[in-house]
């Protein structure tokens, strides 16, 4: 540290992160946003603690006008302000090098720096979200740091470590509200402006710093210990804040008690925002939303459109405490928020809402990271961050989903009192500090007495996770772990697994840890349990372990034969399901297997697991198009005599009285019958479509099935009758309701006419769609239009590279290459990306790539299997 004096300004260019010679303690902001210029001038005060000798200051900066004239620095005490030489901006670093003439005083002093920047529109940094007011578009000011953007608002040491306090004050039009982390403590109105004071916040780091500018409606409450929450939106939307103001004032109570440390904050706000990037974002006290994730319309939002709100406000209330009050300590702990924050928030909704059975949904959640973990080109759950360009990166499926995957296996092996009181210490212990995930295991292993790190590190260092084949030999039961590979191919890795199972009832079960290749297990009644009739074993018990299974071929027809007799819970009878269609996607048993597997779930009774099994179906309708199109017809028969009774069971309308899940079940049922061509929904779909187009009001089509009608109704569109696509462009230009909106463009391009595909493509880059919701329509491109999305993307690259940046550019590469299934598009994308790639997206296009890749060895193992249009026919045919 000490030969940093003898440095040169050189010496900090292309570091990964800030050198430590000096510390902020807290920051003074004043930012003046003019919402009209789309600009915003400020000066910030930086107390800091010099701590080695040095002549130079860096911290970040980006897309800011520094002037060398407004920097300063005055050592505490010494009366004077010393001048830097120089002020070096480092645009490719997002630094500023900050060199002063002599070495600075060790101990404290202040830092002095005024800056000007623009309001970008790139949802990042401080930018402008546009909304009406009075039939009158306005800008407001919104700010979103995570992961690093801080410094595009302010000069800052921008990195998760480097925790202070803040101290905020506004400079704002007189009519709009200004809010930011803490409560408003003065505010003084001087003609057409105001001076906004916040009260001092508690020290945090600089991606949680927040703060807003517009005109808003509220809706508030306070919770039975005292804390203001409020719920902002825009004018005339206050009624659509309800249901989330409900949700959070529960969940603070619970977190409270869960985590056994109170809210730390004043007050808690939450905003809809109408232009953001992500689904919602943590900032402490002042959380920040999609308007699709936060309101709630009793008329026109649907069941899933009310989960996903309770859903989202417990995870954005749990990074309060995980992520807010406790920090990581670098991106490599990401997971740490993010997996937390997914795992307990199902936690949360379990608790307000157990008749959604959430925690059989959460298997959703397992299977993306199952799926993204399953690709060579994945990562660990603890990854290396070498430069900010590869943080975007990591907010991916191995973060939020395979960590909260392993959360959830891990809090399953310790029990669930053992976990929660291990947490609440780890909780105390790093309170307004920042932890590694080490930091987790040691507080876990102290509370519960289980050697947690050795447990975990093979599942958070390593990527990927194994397969355990199972067969049973002598009575025994041999076990052996590979890494399983979507490509079929055999990873080198090794895990300790911790093993459930259960022998023809749940009510005999072992577990042990299998942290051997290969291993026999003599298992106490198995070989009594093996002679009965009804024999069946099934590992993994309800799923909570992030593992996958392959049962040999007699222990596999025992589980199927538990299926239809209802032997399993709705748990594994998923788990069954998702191990053997990715099983067959790589290659590892042949698809009529599977199919039979399919029919074996015809009296299916839960909605997760039936959603489940129409998500696959459709994946090998979309694989047989390529692999078999003169199969795909007998196919799509099968597929709708296995569905049809469900929906007929179901109807277009809910039954009085009946639960949630039906409501989403009814919604999943119909747009799949949709997208098969189903004549008889098409039909009715269209015929409630007229009636609902003439009068919103109508109970016909309520938000449930709006989706699937408007699926339904672009089935019938083709280039010379564009009547059904002009109708959805007419409600999706009439109404106000981001839900509604994200419906109609998830509908557009599931036209099977590429004309049509092509032009919804082109609507995603007209003024009309916000930058944030062009993945809904890309999402909604129909399985035989992959082709045409992938060649629109490389015409409009340039465009699209210029116009969308962050996780919105990944989507954009993830969406349109995956689908694709044939080794030519995968040279064709390998040649495109080769001089187009840059390191913020590297990551996806390589995975992307893979998963055309192994798209292409499926559709050719498809084509191998010689008897499978005679099995589909007979399945279709017993249907």
């Amino acid at each position: 540290m000490a030969a940093a004096a003898e440095q040169s300004a050189e010496h900090f260019r292309g570091q990964a992160r800030l050198p430590g010679f000096a510390a902020p303690r807290r920051y003074d902001l004043r930012l003046a946003p003019d919402l009209a210029a789309c600009a915003f001038a400020g000066s910030v005060a930086v107390d800091l603690d010099v701590a080695a000798p040095t002549r130079f200051l860096v911290l970040n900066a980006a897309e800011l006008d520094v002037a060398p004239g407004g920097v300063g620095f005055a050592p505490r005490g010494s009366g004077q302000v010393l001048q830097p030489v120089e002020v070096t901006n480092v645009p490719e670093d997002e630094i500023l090098i900050i060199c002063f003439n002599e070495v600075l005083p060790l101990g404290e002093g202040t830092l002095t720096i005024a800056f000007q920047g623009t309001l970008n529109d790139k949802m990042h940094g401080f930018y402008r979200s546009v909304y009406e007011l009075n039939g009158e578009k306005k800008n407001m000011a919104v700010t979103q740091f995570e992961p690093a953007d801080a410094r595009r608002c302010f000069p800052c040491w921008d990195e998760p470590a480097f925790k202070a306090v803040f101290k905020i004050t506004l400079e704002v039009p007189s009519e709009t509200v200004a809010l930011s982390n803490m409560p408003v403590i003065e505010e003084k109105v001087n003609g057409p402006t105001k001076t906004v004071y916040f009260q001092e916040s508690p020290i945090m780091s600089t991606y949680l710093v927040a703060v807003i500018v517009g005109i808003f409606d509220y809706v508030e409450d306070f919770t039975t210990d005292g804390t203001r929450v409020r719920v902002y939106t825009q004018v005339g939307k206050s009624a659509q804040g309800k249901f989330a103001l409900e949700v959070a004032l529960k969940t603070l109570v619970l977190f409270k008690e869960y985590f056994a440390v109170p809210y730390p904050l004043p007050k808690m706000d939450m905003i809809a925002i109408p232009d953001f990037a992500s689904g919602a974002m943590e900032n402490y006290g002042l959380v920040t939303y999609r308007e699709t994730a936060l309101l709630f319309d009793e008329k026109h939002s649907a069941a899933a459109n009310k989960q996903r709100v309770a859903v989202v406000v417990a995870h954005e209330l749990a990074h309060q405490w995980f992520g807010n009050l406790v920090t990581m300590e670098w991106w490599t702990h990401l997971w740490l928020n993010e997996g937390f924050a997914t795992w307990v928030s199902y936690l949360a909704a379990d608790q307000f809402f157990p008749e959604w059975n959430v925690w059989t949904q959460f298997l959703e959640e397992s299977t993306t990271g199952f799926k993204l973990d399953a690709l060579a080109g994945s990562h660990p759950i603890e990854v290396d961050i070498n430069h900010v360009d590869e943080i975007d990166e990591i907010f991916d499926a191995i973060s939020y989903r395979k960590g909260a995957s392993v959360i959830r296996m891990l809090q399953s092996y310790l029990g669930a009192e053992v976990f929660q009181k291990s947490l609440a210490a780890y909780i105390k212990r790093f309170a307004y500090s920042n932890a590694k995930t080490e930091d987790l295991w040691a507080a876990l292993e102290e509370g519960s007495g289980e050697p947690v790190r050795t447990l975990m590190h093979s599942w958070t260092k390593q990527q990927g996770y194994p397969v355990v084949s199972v067969k049973l030999k002598d009575g025994k039961l041999q076990l052996e772990q590979t890494q399983f590979l979507s490509s079929g191919s055999t990873g080198v890795g090794q895990w300790v697994v911790p093993v459930t199972l259960c022998c023809c009832s749940y009510s005999r079960q072992e577990k042990f840890l299998f942290d051997g290749k290969q291993e026999d297990f003599d298992l106490s009644g198995l070989m009594e349990c093996q002679k009965k009739d009804n024999f069946w074993i099934k590992l993994n018990v309800n799923q909570t372990s992030f593992y996958r299974v392959s049962y040999d071929e007699e222990l596999a027809s025992r589980l199927r034969y538990a299926i239809e007799t209802n032997k399993l819970s709705a748990a594994d009878r998923y788990g069954v399901l998702d191990d053997a269609y990715a099983l067959c996607m790589a290659g590892k048993q042949k698809l009529v297997s599977l199919l039979h597997l399919i029919a074996t779930y015809k009296d299916e009774t839960e909605y997760t697991v039936l959603a489940h099994a129409i998500t696959t179906s459709l994946n090998i309708a979309e694989m047989m198009a390529v692999a078999a199109p003169e199969e795909l017809g007998s196919l799509k028969k099968f597929l709708i005599d296995f569905l049809e009774p469900f929906a007929q069971k179901l109807g277009w309308d809910a039954k009085s009285g009946e639960g949630h899940l039906n409501a989403l079940l009814r919604g999943t049922l119909l747009t799949a019958l949709a997208e098969l061509g189903h004549e008889a929904t098409i039909n009715e779909a269209v015929r409630r479509f007229n009636v609902f187009l003439e009068d919103r009001e109508t109970p016909l089509l309520p938000p449930d099935v709006r989706k699937a009608a408007y699926v339904a109704l672009m089935q019938t569109v083709n280039k010379s009758n564009k009547t059904g696509y002009e109708s959805l462009l007419k409600i999706y230009r009439e109404t106000d309701l981001s839900q509604e909106k994200v419906r109609v463009l998830g509908s557009l391009a599931s036209c099977p006419d590429p004309v049509v595909v092509r032009e919804a493509l082109d609507f995603i880059l007209s003024p009309e769609v916000r930058n944030q919701d062009a993945i809904f329509l890309l999402r909604g491109v129909c399985s035989g239009a992959h082709e045409v999305a992938w060649q629109w993307l490389k015409e409009n690259w340039d465009y699209i590279l210029g116009a969308y940046s962050g996780t919105l550019l990944t989507y954009f590469v993830n969406i349109t290459v995956s689908p694709l299934a044939t080794d030519e598009k995968g040279d064709e994308a390998e040649e495109f990306f080769k001089s187009r790639t840059k390191a913020s997206i590297a990551r996806t296009v390589k995975q992307s790539i893979e998963r055309v890749r192994i798209n292409a060895q499926w559709v050719k193992s498809i084509k191998g299997e010689a008897d499978l249009g005679n099995v589909i026919r007979a399945l279709a045919h017993k249907q």
